[in-house]
Order: C-alpha cells, then structure tokens, then sequence
C-alpha cells in the first residue's frame, strides 16, 4: 500500500495558485483512474483506489499547507505505512515551469508544506516535483507562489498533468526514472518540420549522355566513334 498526498491550500480562495499544484496533480490521478471517495478524516479529503498491482490510499490535507505533516503523519500511522511508502507531489519554486523530478529525501528548499511532513515522518518519501519557475527577485516570491496561473501557462500546465496522470502507475511501481523519463517524452515538443523536399539533385558532368547529348569532357576519339554511331554532336545540322 501507498499514501499519495498532494499539497495545497484548502477552499476557492487559493484553489488555481500555484501553491496548489499538488492538489491539482491529485485531483486529476483520483478522477482518471477512477478512484472512491473516501470519508474526511486525518483532517483530509481521501479517496482509494489502485495503479497496477497497488492500493493507494490519496489525501490532500485540509489543514492548510503549513500544518500539512499533522495530516500525513496520522494517515501514515493508521495503516502502519513508513516514509519510503508516502508519495507527496507539490511546487517546486526552484524547478522550472514545465519541469516534474523525483527524488527521495532531501531538504525542504524553503517549502513550508514538505517542511511540515519532514518534522511528523521524517525526510526518506518520495517527493514529486511540480515546476511553476521562480520569479526572479526574492520580493516577488510569496505573490508569486500564492498567485494563480497566468492564462499564457494553462495550455502548459493542463499538458503536465496530463502527462503525470497518464505515467502514475510507474510511481506506484516504485520506478521513478521511468516515470521521468516517460513525463518528459510527453512534454517534450515536437521537431519543427523543414516543409520542403530536398531538391533533386542536377545531372553531374558524370552522367552518362542520353541520345542526342554529347559530354562536354569526352575526347576526339568519342566524338568519332559517336559521328560514326549515327549521333550527331550538339549544334551540328
């Protein structure tokens, strides 16, 4: 069994940040693999399901992103889950917008949801991570994180769920670089096409000359052997 958390923050108000990408992640994996909606508990939205031969037991926590840890720790205890069996997909400000990686522990780079779950479980779990690119100025960070998706992005954004929904299933096979792998050949974009056919090629000085033709480079010898042959020497009447 594994536990899929997506991170957010609860109600309309912060529904289509940035911030809540993780929510955004999970909401699509609960819906296209048909997953049941559960009962609220562990202060979480929870749903059930299965990706290949595992079940999956999803939470997105209710108690804002900074208490997200108190949710995923009482989920993990009930089913007497451990870290390396909790899959938590989220933002990453520091990844660029387009861009999902995989890794197991690590730091919380500034993000107050795995900052949360590291000090209730530990750092080992999974962390799938969500580009949404980094403003550029420290200043603009927060409005950054907690503004919604520029309309210029959406076509962009619908594209990486779609391709995280659709390679789930290598997650929960605990094959995190085929799940990259396969996301990016999803999003990578396609050759420009030239448009245009080589052009066939001129007849080379080498070509051998069809009747009525004569080689500019072939020798007194040829011309006579061609004039005897019945071929007649371009110009000639």
């Amino acid at each position: 069994m594994l536990l899929f958390v997506g991170l957010g923050n609860p109600g309309s108000t912060y529904e289509k940040n940035r911030h809540n990408v993780g929510f955004m992640a999970l909401d699509q994996i609960v819906e296209r693999h048909i997953f049941s909606t559960g009962p609220k508990r562990w202060h979480s939205e929870t749903f059930e399901g299965r990706l290949s031969a595992n079940k999956i037991i999803a939470i997105k926590p209710q108690t804002f992103m900074n208490r997200s840890g108190q949710a995923v720790g009482e989920a993990m205890r009930f089913f007497k889950l451990n870290p390396e069996n909790v899959v938590v997909f989220y933002d990453e400000l520091d990844l660029a917008f387009g861009k999902v990686k995989v890794k197991i522990g690590g730091g919380a780079a500034g993000h107050n949801g795995i900052r949360s779950i590291t000090d209730h479980i530990g750092a080992d779990f999974t962390r799938v991570r969500i580009g949404i690119g980094h403003p550029g100025d420290k200043a603009l960070v927060h409005n950054h994180v907690l503004g919604n998706f520029a309309k210029a992005e959406q076509d962009q954004l619908d594209d990486v769920l779609r391709a995280i929904t659709s390679e789930v299933s290598f997650l929960a096979e605990g094959d995190n670089a085929r799940f990259m792998s396969e996301v990016a050949r999803h999003l990578q974009p396609a050759r420009p096409s030239t448009g245009t056919a080589p052009e066939q090629t001129k007849k080379s000085k080498s070509t051998p000359p069809t009747s009525g033709e004569q080689n500019d480079n072939e020798g007194p010898m040829a011309s006579a052997l061609r004039a005897l042959m019945g071929g007649a020497k371009k110009g000639d009447k």
